[in-house]
């Protein structure tokens, strides 16, 4: 019996494998061999770059280790698609990865056929002990593509909004905009006790290293916003001068904004007097009620301020979270609408999961505990721990099944390109 079950958990194994690696080339095949090989700031990665990395990953960490005598399919690679592992060697630099005209688009679809022909001929042939072996190594190399699918679409994103006539990348009609009225914050608030809680990853399904260890920590009374902040709320923010009233924002972000002359997020345009922001179905009026995105911590910071509230502790957030599914969320598909969608319930906690990744006011840490594992995979995530601040819960553009209530993203505090927002906190 137990052979049995063993069994059945491998071929699992080996169907989400490709069913994560014919997802990844679902996403990219909107594209052209131009739109896949363009670098539009160092942040961006060319989305062939994308398609070849985490190929790297199956090859590096997955064949190479477990497959004797295993062939890489082009050893130069090592050096051109290796992201920031300093154990696995030097590596092509970041900022110059859209000066990789070669390969060109069908060597990496090549390479990608190659590697996952080598990998279902180790699942093939490898021992149940070997495979048992590899799982964590497995289940990794799943999260990490799924990462970067989603950084594929806020990539190619950027990528397309900086052509002198921005298309779709996914052509799909949004709901129409009704007439944008803008109103000052009115939240529904979900109140919390204070006591003594449990956080982090718990059990045997997997998690990141940075998801742990559990752990227990004192919260202080507190309410979050039922939903989002959405358009109309920030844009009552812009029009009552948010940009230019320093006694919002945070000393770093005040400058930031004056020296780059920020005046709106990051894909808004003003069009005949009428607010419309770039998606990846194009160019779109402004929905007053979906989520504003794309704003970095310096503009989250400066909202809460500005609506007499604050942005919630991550522990806030995922103590809120307790006892919410993910898989209600809404998560992303190449047929999906690509887009933070509008929430008009004002009652409960609404959009916790799938809409936009919300900014908590949590410098990104280790917890209490907390080890790297061994080797390269042990730079995945523990080094970048300096600098950062925490987002919760998922975006509109996550991966099915990736997102978890203990789930830490994080990202430098000018970070805009991806598909971040806020919701509101404040103490009782």
């Amino acid at each position: 019996m137990a052979k049995d079950m063993n069994a059945v958990a491998f071929s699992a194994l080996r169907d989400r494998y490709n069913a994560v690696r014919s997802r990844t080339e679902a996403l990219s095949a909107e594209f052209s061999a131009e739109d896949l090989c363009v670098q539009t700031m160092p942040d961006v990665s060319p989305g062939k770059w994308h398609l070849a990395h985490v190929t790297w990953f199956w090859e590096t960490f997955l064949l190479s280790e477990a497959q004797p005598g295993y062939e890489p399919f082009d050893r130069r690679f090592n050096y051109l698609f290796n992201s920031y592992y300093e154990a696995i060697g030097e590596r092509h630099a970041r900022p110059e990865r859209g000066f990789l005209t070669r390969p060109g688009l069908e060597e990496v679809l090549a390479y990608r056929a190659h590697v996952d022909r080598a990998v279902n001929d180790w699942f093939d042939q490898a021992s149940a002990e070997a495979i048992d072996t590899c799982r964590t190594v497995i289940e990794t190399g799943f999260a990490h593509e799924e990462q970067h699918q989603e950084l594929f679409l806020t990539d190619i994103k950027h990528v397309l909004s900086r052509n002198s006539f921005p298309e779709a990348g996914y052509p799909r009609k949004l709901e129409p905009a009704p007439e944008l009225i803008a109103t000052r914050p009115d939240p529904d608030w979900v109140a919390f006790e204070g006591g003594l809680f449990e956080f982090g990853h718990l059990g045997g399904d997997f998690a990141f290293d940075n998801e742990g260890p559990r752990h227990k920590a004192w919260l202080e009374p507190f309410a979050l916003a039922s939903r989002p902040v959405s358009n109309a709320e920030y844009l009552a923010f812009i029009e009552d001068e948010g940009y230019g009233r320093p006694e919002f924002w945070l000393s770093e972000g005040w400058a930031r904004m004056q020296d780059e002359g920020r005046t709106h997020p990051f894909y808004w345009r003003r069009r005949d007097g009428e607010w419309a922001e770039f998606t990846l179905h194009g160019e779109q009026a402004l929905h007053p009620d979906a989520p504003v995105s794309h704003l970095d911590y310096f503009e989250a910071s400066a909202f809460a301020s500005w609506a007499g509230a604050r942005l919630p502790e991550e522990r806030e957030w995922e103590r809120a979270a307790q006892g919410c599914r993910p898989d209600t969320g809404r998560w992303a598909s190449a047929d999906s609408l690509l887009h933070p969608q509008p929430q008009r319930s004002d009652t409960g906690l609404q959009a916790l999961f799938g809409e936009v990744w919300e900014w908590t006011r949590s410098a990104y840490s280790a917890y209490p505990g907390f080890a790297p594992a061994e080797g390269a995979i042990g730079e995945y995530n523990g080094k970048f721990m300096c600098g950062q601040f925490v987002l919760r819960g998922g975006s509109c553009l996550t991966a099915p099944d990736h997102a978890r209530t203990t789930y830490r993203n994080f990202f430098p505090p000018d970070a805009q390109w991806q598909m971040t927002g806020l919701r509101l906190a404040k103490d009782l």
